[in-house]
């Protein structure tokens, strides 16, 4: 059995691992001395353009797509992994949240698809419905018509989509794992012309109780890695060293993936302002309010926990409730008060995702608009609820500070209660961030 030692990670070198010298000829056999850690760019020679590193191996009309929306430079974990991604080499993308990795793996598909094909060569894996719009709308951007693009995503559309499968089998499939596992049970199409898959937020589906087992069907029952290139995408893995083994050790992948690791010490952006006010339960509305009209945001979002089910026996009314029906009345400003919560059906939450795509907005959401949720105007992020991980903090404080080619300060703003600043502590450690304490009695004036 292969095991993880047998993978390169790279974070800013390339290192050939000792597992790695039997798999050489004895002709070409290099001498031990000869192993030493050499810089990527080395290795994978830095291009001018994305254009260049791409050169003769994605397709011109593609290329062109990413340039006309101002893609011309390869941001850094393009750099790094196109190279390895348009070889053929199996990859796992650990970089921040709105680094490229969306486009890097979208390109390497493009990369492989034969549009001459009456058949599902791509596929890409995602946790949500609202990502899943986000990443369908890119693939379809840069195929320019040239090949079908579907989306499973839940909803009424599956019945119809069937009939849609059978008759003329798309090049790329985007899809969530419910859906697709419902339509290949279905035998709606086989999965054994797939060439590349792609799972993105690959921590958030293996974190998934609901998602997991089926996962691990798509990954070894449906399909075999000897025979696809795989792809996982996300910008935080825990244990990563462990995953990587996992990868190998359970065939999810060939045994030479490659871990492209890019910002390992900064895990996120450095143009982002972190706060904080601490304050207790029965205050945070008010401030809440107070700080959306100091900071008068273009667009904002407000994360707010799950409600439990000890909190639902209890007859309580969830966060997302008392949020939003308390802005609804108290907030004067010129944003929409918009709301975005698991619970609500496929069309409502739809027709939310779609009106907030569409103006400046004040979405009030539990952590599904944390993952992959691409709305390049927020300017602000507040969390009204701590997020139980650091990793959820990472996630939410990605959905601002993503205005391509930007870099106006985002602010991301906490409310606390004095026991749970060791809680943000910890994050802010394990982060590598700095919050500034927001003083609540010199900021903030009401009346409870």
């Amino acid at each position: 059995m292969a095991s993880a030692a047998s993978t390169a990670t790279l974070t800013g070198h390339l290192y050939p691992l000792p597992s790695t010298l039997n798999s050489i000829p004895s002709t070409t056999r290099l001498a031990p001395s000869a192993y030493r850690p050499r810089p990527l760019r080395a290795v994978a020679a830095a291009a001018a353009t994305l254009r260049e590193v791409c050169a003769g191996r994605v397709p011109d009309h593609v290329i062109q797509r990413a340039e006309d929306v101002g893609y011309l430079v390869p941001t850094e974990v393009q750099e790094q992994s196109l190279p390895l991604l348009l070889s053929g080499q199996d990859c796992i993308l650990h970089a921040q949240t709105g680094s490229g990795k969306t486009l890097a793996y979208l390109l390497s598909i493009f990369s492989v698809v034969d549009v001459g094909r009456s058949s599902v060569q791509a596929l890409v894996i995602v946790p949500t419905r609202e990502l899943g719009i986000q990443v369908t709308k890119v693939a379809r951007l840069l195929a320019a018509k040239t090949c079908n693009v579907m989306a499973l995503l839940d909803g009424g559309m599956l019945k119809r989509q069937k009939s849609w499968v059978k008759a003329e089998p798309p090049a790329i499939i985007v899809a969530t794992v419910a859906s697709l596992c419902q339509m290949v049970e279905k035998r709606a199409f086989s999965l054994g012309s797939i060439k590349i898959l792609v799972i993105d937020e690959v921590d958030f589906i293996f974190g998934s109780s609901k998602q997991v087992n089926p996962l691990r069907k798509i990954l070894n029952s449906y399909t075999a890695a000897s025979s696809r290139q795989t792809i996982f995408a996300s910008a935080s893995i825990p244990q990563h060293n462990r995953f990587v083994h996992d990868c190998v050790q359970h065939k999810w992948t060939k045994s030479d993936v490659v871990h492209v690791h890019v910002n390992p010490v900064h895990p996120m952006p450095s143009h982002l302002n972190h706060t904080y006010v601490i304050c207790s339960k029965k205050e945070r509305l008010h401030v809440l309010l107070s700080l959306l009209e100091r900071d008068a945001p273009k667009s904002v979002i407000i994360f707010v926990a799950q409600q439990s089910e000890k909190s639902k026996r209890a007859g309580n009314p969830p966060s997302s409730t008392l949020v939003v029906e308390f802005l609804r009345t108290e907030y004067k400003g010129a944003l929409e008060v918009l709301l975005l919560e698991e619970d609500m059906n496929f069309n409502a939450r739809a027709t939310s995702f779609t009106e907030v795509k569409e103006k400046g907005f004040l979405l009030v959401s539990t952590d599904i608009a944390s993952r992959g949720f691409d709305l390049p105007q927020t300017s602000h992020i507040y969390n009204f609820d701590l997020p139980k991980t650091a990793t959820d903090y990472l996630h939410r404080a990605g959905r601002t500070g993503r205005e391509p080619f930007s870099k106006s300060e985002c602010t991301v703003t906490t409310l606390i209660t004095e026991e749970e600043r060791f809680v943000l502590q910890r994050f802010q450690n394990e982060l590598k961030f700095h919050p500034r304490q927001l003083p609540l009695e010199s900021m903030f004036t009401f009346s409870l």
